[in-house]
């Protein structure tokens, strides 16, 4: 599926407003783009991201994360996205599975504020270009109005 077209859809799900819109928009995510293994929404509680929504092969042990601690803390801590092109390589990536090989997380931002994040997985190196980083992030602008 194109970005596009995948905008177009999320606006169809909020636009209906379900109570479960975040999980809604968590599946289609993993389930449109193959190179999305995991695909998780975590919201800021005080100083921790707490994991919410989420699809992907298995659970991730990392259900709570300290604002500051791994790539997910530091993307919350700073407001800006991370690319991560190979997480052996970043010494702050939090393990979560074997097969993961590169990470994006992108800030959900409300009024200024960080409210949240969605983190993305995948088991291909370098998965994650700018056009994935302008897509997830009109994604959290939208979903911004909605939290």
């Amino acid at each position: 599926m194109n970005y596009d077209n995948a905008l177009n859809q999320i606006k169809k799900i909020l636009s209906k407003n379900p109570s479960n819109f975040l999980q809604k928009i968590v599946d289609f995510l993993c389930d449109n783009f193959e190179k999305y293994n995991w695909v998780g929404i975590y919201t800021v509680k005080r100083d921790n991201l707490i994991l919410g929504p989420w699809k992907g092969p298995k659970a991730t042990e990392h259900t709570r994360i300290p604002i500051g601690k791994g790539i997910c803390g530091a993307a919350a801590e700073t407001g800006k996205t991370e690319i991560i092109k190979d997480v052996k390589e970043d010494n702050r990536y939090l393990s979560c599975f074997l097969s993961t090989k590169s990470e994006i997380v992108v800030p959900i931002r409300k009024n200024g504020i960080i409210i949240g994040e969605i983190d993305i997985d995948s088991d291909k190196k370098d998965a994650f270009t700018n056009q994935d980083k302008i897509f997830l992030e009109k994604i959290v602008d939208m979903l911004s109005e909605h939290i």
